[in-house]
């Protein structure tokens, strides 16, 4: 079987303090990611921040593999830069994220996996989700 991404974007409101700890961001991070069906959950690929350094335990809370791309190397992980502008449509570089809730957060995912991406054939990243899914193998046992 092939590789394939559905490009969902999840948005995770990190508790305080500010800047959160590894351990909140561990707790966050298992959280939000076990809301994903398993299946569609396979891998993470992330800068060298210091709250990830939990990231052994998050691949033990959620089965995905963490990546992490080389120090001042964006194009490694080149998808996720083109996610992080779409994003900032919506929150620009430097707004004070505490303020919204993991609700509104929600919401704003929910605008931008519904919109039509050229890389998945014109599909929307829910769309591509759904798919995946329903031709899963489990797909009769998954709960999402």
């Amino acid at each position: 079987m092939g590789y394939f991404s559905s490009l969902l974007v999840v948005l995770v409101k990190l508790p305080h303090p500010n800047p959160a700890t590894a351990a909140h961001v561990l707790k966050a991070f298992s959280d939000k990611l076990n809301a994903i069906a398993s299946p569609m959950r396979q891998s993470l690929t992330y800068d060298r921040g210091r709250e990830m350094a939990e990231h052994a335990r998050l691949t033990q809370n959620t089965g995905m593999k963490v990546y992490f791309c080389d120090p001042h190397s964006p194009w490694q992980r080149g998808s996720n830069e083109n996610i992080n502008g779409l994003v900032r449509q919506y929150l620009a570089k430097g707004t004070d994220l505490s303020v919204y809730t993991q609700k509104q957060l929600d919401a704003i995912a929910d605008e931008i996996n519904n919109r039509p991406r050229k890389g998945l054939g014109v599909r929307s990243p829910l769309a591509v989700y759904r798919e995946l899914i329903l031709n899963s193998p489990q797909h009769s046992t998954l709960i999402h």
